[in-house]
């Protein structure tokens, strides 16, 4: 079915996959976003943790253009939310400084997001897309959305555009304003998101270690 090739055109778009957090002015066409989001349906989920759940599908997309009235209400929900995991981590390393060690990278990083205004990727990309996934048993909706992003990401690399995952998304799903403003009922899907559009500048490939040097083959 396939041949030497197309594992060397994978290899080349796995190894150029990056994080892009500029992005240029121009919108890339809808059906680029649309095979995006064909990539994301096309990965591994949890069927056994979803299946029966009705007729609606148990993967959802919504894609908010940059200047949409729709995408302006979700950064405010969404800067709404960095204030309040900062606050919140603000006070747990009071009460706990034996945390902070471990939690300050993560609040120093809520506190660039809360001087700056605006959540990365939102806003300052020319698509956000969320993606929901619908909860069942055992709880691993997060990683099949993981597998989702990821086939999106690599056909966003295909198709020369930047990609960042906009991490925050993943704290919206029991948000009841969030939910409402995609038609969802609150706690009933994990979702997670991305921001996709033309990078300002391409980026070398990320330096990996050699696979020996980190495989171990188990007798």
């Amino acid at each position: 079915m396939f041949d030497d090739s197309s594992g060397t055109v994978l290899d080349e778009i796995i190894n150029a996959r990056r994080t892009y957090r500029i992005f240029r002015p121009g919108v890339p066409p809808a059906v680029h976003i649309g095979g995006i989001i064909q990539a994301g349906l096309a990965a591994p989920f949890a069927a056994a943790a979803v299946g029966g759940k009705g007729h609606e599908y148990f993967r959802q997309f919504f894609v908010f253009p940059r200047g949409s009235r729709d995408l302006v209400i979700a950064g405010g929900l969404l800067m709404q939310k960095v204030h309040m995991m900062a606050e919140e981590l603000e006070m747990q390393m009071k009460n706990n400084p034996s945390l902070r060690p471990k939690v300050e990278p993560f609040y120093c990083r809520l506190e660039m997001i809360r001087k700056a205004g605006v959540v990365p990727g939102v806003e300052t990309a020319p698509y956000y897309i969320v993606v929901a996934e619908r909860k069942g048993y055992p709880p691993v909706e997060q990683q099949s959305l993981a597998h989702c992003l990821e086939n999106m990401w690599l056909k966003a690399t295909s198709l020369n555009l930047g990609f960042q995952l906009v991490s925050v998304t993943g704290q919206m799903g029991p948000d009841p304003e969030f939910c409402r403003l995609l038609g969802i009922q609150p706690d009933v899907f994990e979702l997670n998101g991305c921001a996709v559009g033309y990078y300002q500048e391409q980026l070398p490939p990320s330096i990996r270690p050699p696979a020996e040097l980190v495989t171990r083959w188990m007798e």
